[in-house]
């Protein structure tokens, strides 16, 4: 295969390769300016977070207000960060909003209803939960 001009840069003694991706300052920078990568990363990163602190979300002589301050405060700091340069696609509303349902419904567990059948809640009963204080607004803030 031949390389063009366009694949390496030559600065004085030094060849620049061409990549397609590269990390900067926590930031997956690509040629196509797409966020998805960077975005599954950062969840991969929040999740590891979560998973290293899954004794204390189980643990139940932790109180439900202090695991979702320890999540405010920890682990949705590190699915954020650099978030100021993120633009909205729906898609990455998506994930994220998956992603935090997913811990929200560890912190308050299933409600169990008059007939005795355990349910885990639904979106718009965590919603009501946070009081509009959800991932997607805190990243739009």
């Amino acid at each position: 295969m031949k390389e063009t001009q366009l694949d390496r840069l030559k600065v004085e003694n030094m060849q620049i390769d061409q990549v397609s991706s590269f990390s900067y300052l926590g930031t997956i920078v690509n040629g196509n300016n797409t966020l998805e990568k960077a975005i599954r990363e950062r969840i991969a990163e929040g999740n590891k977070a979560f998973y290293a602190n899954k004794m204390l979300f189980k643990s139940k002589l932790v109180s439900k207000k202090s695991k979702l301050k320890f999540y405010w405060s920890v682990i949705r700091p590190i699915v954020v960060y650099s978030c100021e340069t993120w633009v909205l696609k729906e898609s990455i509303i998506q994930r994220l909003s998956v992603f935090e349902r997913k811990i929200l419904r560890k912190i308050f567990g299933p409600t169990k209803k008059d007939n005795g059948i355990w349910i885990i809640k639904t979106n718009k009963e965590l919603d009501e939960l946070l009081n509009d204080r959800n991932i997607i607004n805190y990243v739009k803030a």
